[in-house]
């Protein structure tokens, strides 16, 4: 994620507990990927739980967007209000 969104994002925490959970999520997958990259070598079992953690991220990740699309909508729509 862009630094500019993130900070958006923790801006929103506090408002929004769907968002909020889905970027704790986030986060954590990112910590479990990270112990991945730093193996030398996956087993075939690794290797699928790593495939798997990715894809969770990436929807995760889909869902932080569609939140913040809707709060910048929101911004959008009052702003030419």
């Amino acid at each position: 994620m862009e630094r500019r969104e993130e900070e958006f994002i923790i801006s929103l925490l506090d408002k929004d507990p769907e968002l909020k959970k889905y970027y704790e999520e986030h986060q954590e997958l990112e910590k479990k990927l990270l112990d991945y990259q730093h193996k030398f070598h996956l087993t075939p079992l690794e290797e699928l739980e790593k495939k798997n953690l990715q894809k969770l991220k990436l929807a995760g990740k889909d869902k932080i967007m569609e939140i913040l699309g809707r709060y910048r909508q929101a911004g959008i729509q009052r702003e030419t209000e």
